[in-house]
């Protein structure tokens, strides 16, 4: 009687080693790509928020702007004024807007009042500071406002009277950010001041 040995099959080795091998770079490879794109998905998404941002921000401003009836302070990168800062509101608040801070941001200090001036007087107590825009990007060749007279023009520095400002153009960039790297964006806008009579 005879007993067959069984043959038995399996890997070597040499053949398990080559295939952990492959199954490692191709997990690398897989990994690198869907990284890079998950990345890149993420930095495109905080770039969009960034912008939208930037320009619910801008639209914020020049609705203040646009309330504005009368001037104290324009420089470069500090104005501060009268207007109505909220559509509901009955009087003017005294609104300073500046950029401040070791990472600068664009802040803006608002004072109700309890009536129109000469008349009515600050509210200190109800004094509120708001951050407009963090990450501001300041660059030292860039005004923050802008101030146009009726025909457009840009008023230079220093502006003797002030009431002739009839347009502000805001100028905004913000730093973004990202996984990779980092970016600024910008928006202008120019706001003619509705409330400010020609004739002053």
């Amino acid at each position: 009687m005879f007993r067959y040995k069984k043959e038995e099959n399996g890997f070597t080795l040499v053949e398990l080693t080559v295939v952990i091998a492959l199954s490692g770079i191709a997990a690398i490879i897989i990994f690198t790509v869907f990284n890079t794109s998950f990345l890149n998905y993420l930095g495109l998404q905080q770039d969009s928020s960034a912008f939208d941002n930037l320009t619910r921000s801008s639209q914020r401003i020049a609705t203040v702007f646009r309330g504005i009836t009368d001037i104290t302070v324009a420089n470069n990168n500090d104005l501060t004024f009268y207007s109505y800062f909220s559509p509901n509101d009955t009087y003017v608040s005294y609104v300073r807007y500046y950029v401040a801070g070791p990472k600068p941001s664009l802040y803006a200090d608002v004072t109700p009042m309890d009536g129109n001036p000469p008349n009515g007087s600050l509210l200190t107590a109800k004094s509120h500071t708001y951050t407009i825009i963090e990450n501001f990007h300041q660059d030292p060749l860039v005004k923050t406002f802008e101030y146009l007279d009726s025909s457009g023009v840009a008023i230079p520095q220093p502006i003797a009277d002030l009431h002739t400002i009839k347009g502000i153009q805001v100028n905004l960039s913000i730093v973004i950010t990202g996984p990779k790297y980092n970016d600024i964006r910008s928006n202008s806008l120019t706001v003619s001041l509705r409330n400010r009579k020609t004739n002053l």
